[in-house]
């Protein structure tokens, strides 16, 4: 196996103190205020709009904001987390389609989390090694991010729909109290 993972954005810094990146879960998301970032991978966009209108329509959330990173390659920039984490109770974010972006994805979710906010990651099936090692690189390594079948960059509108549909229970569970009944 791996003797030493690096990160290939430079970013990280592991201590000597590991600590996981656990946010308070919510008892539901009835009145919660939902913060979308998408990484810019074709369909991330979509796929978390259809999420958040589903967390709205299904749960009582409201989604306040919805964010694009910069570069998908690279963890989410301080004042973006700010602002972001401002007008947000939880996160979503995604998608973890490639290599780059999956690590990425890991550690963006380990910020939000770090921060005090519960986060969905949402990782293609296929790059679930690289999410995993770049969780332990920024000191996490049993994060929980969700997978999804991959690719998601093909999908057509009706299947990204389909695929937030698929995804939401797990989004859900992962954000709330949800998971510990």
């Amino acid at each position: 196996m791996f003797d030493h993972i690096l990160d290939p954005t430079g970013q990280s810094q592991r201590t000597a103190v590991q600590e996981r990146a656990v946010a308070r879960r919510l008892p539901s998301l009835a009145g919660a205020r939902v913060g979308l970032l998408d990484n810019t991978k074709k369909n991330a966009a979509p796929l978390l709009a259809e999420l958040g209108r589903l967390l709205e329509r299904e749960h009582g959330a409201t989604v306040t904001i919805q964010r694009t990173k910069h570069a998908f390659a690279f963890p989410v920039d301080d004042p973006l987390l700010k602002e972001i984490a401002a007008v947000s109770d939880v996160v979503v974010t995604g998608v973890g389609d490639c290599g780059s972006c999956s690590a990425s994805a890991a550690a963006d979710g380990i910020a939000f989390e770090r921060a005090g906010l519960p986060t969905a990651v949402i990782c293609s099936d296929a790059f679930e090694v690289t999410a995993r090692a770049m969780a332990d690189v920024h000191g996490d390594a049993e994060f929980e991010f969700l997978l999804t079948p991959h690719p998601v960059a093909v999908l057509n509108p009706e299947q990204v729909k389909a695929r937030a549909k698929e995804l939401l229970p797990v989004v859900v569970a992962r954000v709330t109290e949800q998971a510990s009944r």
